[in-house]
């Protein structure tokens, strides 16, 4: 029997472990939520899910409709593509994912966005696995995406893509979003690499090549920037002044959605109101 001593030794021993093991985490039922977050570790419901209402996305109406078709079509079982969305920071691409998966759960779709951070793309096979055993379907979202140079990853999301044993389950089409068309590092050049530097780029272009929907995003003109803010202004009721909302672009060095919407952030600040 364990003196009244030891008994005390076990007991803080015991506090010590319970302190040092991981929090006990509520399941995450993946077939009813909107939206959820995986980052590697574990998978979390994003709640509430309420990305910009779709119709305030100005500017990309090209865009905007071809997204909503291949995601509805995703979203009733029928063949879609992969899309890699590209171009211009602030203009929409992460917006416009996410609000078109917003916009058909309005309709009533049964479809949900699992979004993965870009750097941890060896680990949605295992993803993969999981969403497969559920019956709904899925956009796998990931943002942002960009390889350094001599990155084994663009084979790796090439293989999830089309034809590799971790190649993405039926209920899944990947999103992706990307400031460069071919998804290739800016510092790359056939001079910076002696050994095979070819080969790399033709990876990040075959990569490219792998989505069957690729749109471009493009920087807004002066009357499409200037509509963005108007449509903005309407749903916030705000007035602006155009040379004020002009001067605020050139400030900042661009004329784009986010830009358009700091400013409006800007206009409610001043007018004392609080945006929803």
């Amino acid at each position: 029997m364990a003196s009244e001593g030891q008994r005390d030794v076990l007991e803080r021993i015991a506090d010590a472990l319970e302190r040092l093991a991981p929090p006990v985490t509520d399941v995450v039922d993946l077939a009813t939520g909107d939206a959820f977050f995986c980052d590697g570790h574990g998978t979390k419901a994003i709640a509430p899910f309420r990305p910009i209402d779709i119709d305030l996305l100005t500017g990309i109406d090209p865009q905007k409709a071809r997204l909503l078709d291949n995601t509805s079509r995703h979203a009733s079982g029928h063949a879609a593509h992969d899309a890699l969305l590209w171009g211009s920071r602030g203009m929409g691409k992460s917006a416009l994912a996410k609000s078109a998966v917003r916009s058909l759960q309005a309709q009533g779709q049964d479809i949900a966005l699992i979004e993965a951070p870009s750097d941890q793309l060896e680990k949605l096979p295992a993803l993969f696995d999981m969403l497969a055993a559920v019956r709904r379907q899925f956009i796998l979202f990931i943002d942002d995406i960009g390889f350094a140079e001599g990155s084994s990853e663009p084979r790796l999301l090439r293989s999830m893509l089309e034809g590799g044993a971790n190649q993405r389950p039926a209920n899944i089409r990947l999103y992706v979003t990307s400031n460069r068309r071919h998804i290739v590092s800016r510092q790359m050049s056939e001079q910076d690499d002696p050994i095979n530097p070819r080969d790399a780029v033709d990876d990040q272009l075959a990569l490219s090549d792998r989505f069957g929907l690729r749109l471009g995003f493009h920087a807004a003109s002066q009357d499409a920037y200037l509509a963005i803010i108007t449509k903005y202004a309407e749903k916030h009721g705000l007035s602006f002044d155009r040379e004020d909302a002009l001067l605020w672009a050139k400030q900042r060095g661009s004329r784009s959605g986010r830009v358009a919407w700091q400013y409006i952030v800007e206009l409610a600040g001043r007018a004392g109101i609080i945006l929803a």
